[in-house]
């Protein structure tokens, strides 16, 4: 087994978990490397080990492009909704339970983004693209559903998250979580000015079109934790990416153990 791993700049306490980590992994006839984040084409791995929070196991997937080698969320972060190790467990288990094959693969839809106004932004989202005011004037975007107009959104702007993305920053702006396997995507207005837009739900074989109205002040398009200021109106395109991003999930997890664990849901009742 040949293992990638990726991570950000590190503290020094997580430098030392790491590198006690890569000694297990040497210990257990693995071929364990660091990857240069310029050089990705050079991804040679039947795994990648993203080593930080949910910010690090985005960027890593954009690493990975289309190539379907599973991706392991590591925790050395803070919260880590999409991470399945977290710094408290143990890595010598860890290491037993991937080699005995004691885990589970999800395939994780994502977005592709079409936009002349991408400027060197990736074209994928794992989580959400949204448009979002940075000035004190109200952000108009109109929303159509398979080129059938929706609403007009005013207010601090308008999300659309995929289901691993609806535990994000959708949920902060009040839209519902959907479970990885629901086929859909979600639409959620950012601080609405008309209370009766709600977030919408439709299905991920939809075709979503963004159209920001000319305002006097900059605006954001932001893919997952990328951004880049804009000045003028852009017509955005949304639709599911032909690949998907498989998140490997250890024996003992699933989806909801995480939303208990990590949103602090409450215990079932017996």
């Amino acid at each position: 087994m040949r293992i990638a791993i990726y991570h950000r700049k590190l503290e020094e306490a997580a430098q030392k978990q790491l590198e006690n980590l890569m000694t297990i992994l040497r210990n257990n006839h693995i071929d364990a490397y660091e990857i240069d984040p310029l050089s990705p084409e050079n991804l040679d791995a039947d795994m990648l080990f993203s080593i930080g929070g949910d910010g690090t196991l985005l960027s890593s997937v954009h690493l990975i492009g289309d190539s379907g080698i599973p991706v392991i969320g590591i925790n050395y972060g803070h919260l880590g909704f999409l991470t399945t190790v977290g710094q408290d467990d143990s890595p010598e288990t860890f290491v037993h339970d991937l080699l005995a094959g004691n885990y589970t693969i999800e395939e994780r839809t994502m977005l592709h983004i079409s936009s002349p106004q991408l400027s060197g932004l990736q074209h994928t989202a794992l989580n959400e693209v949204y448009l979002r005011r940075e000035s004190a004037d109200l952000l108009r975007v109109s929303l159509y559903v398979d080129d059938e107009f929706v609403a007009t959104y005013e207010g601090d702007g308008v999300l659309v998250a995929t289901p691993t993305g609806s535990t994000a920053y959708n949920l902060s702006c009040g839209g519902p979580i959907l479970t990885p396997n629901s086929g859909c995507f979600v639409v959620t207005p950012i601080g609405a000015h008309n209370l009766t837009l709600r977030p919408m739900i439709v299905p991920d074989s939809a075709k979503i079109r963004l159209e920001p109205h000319y305002c006097r002040g900059i605006y954001t398009l932001g893919i997952d934790s990328t951004s880049q200021p804009l000045r003028e109106s852009a017509l955005i395109s949304l639709f599911r990416e032909s690949h998907t991003v498989r998140l490997v999930r250890m024996h003992n997890q699933s989806f909801f153990t995480a939303i208990h664990e990590k949103l602090a849901w409450g215990t079932e009742l017996r």
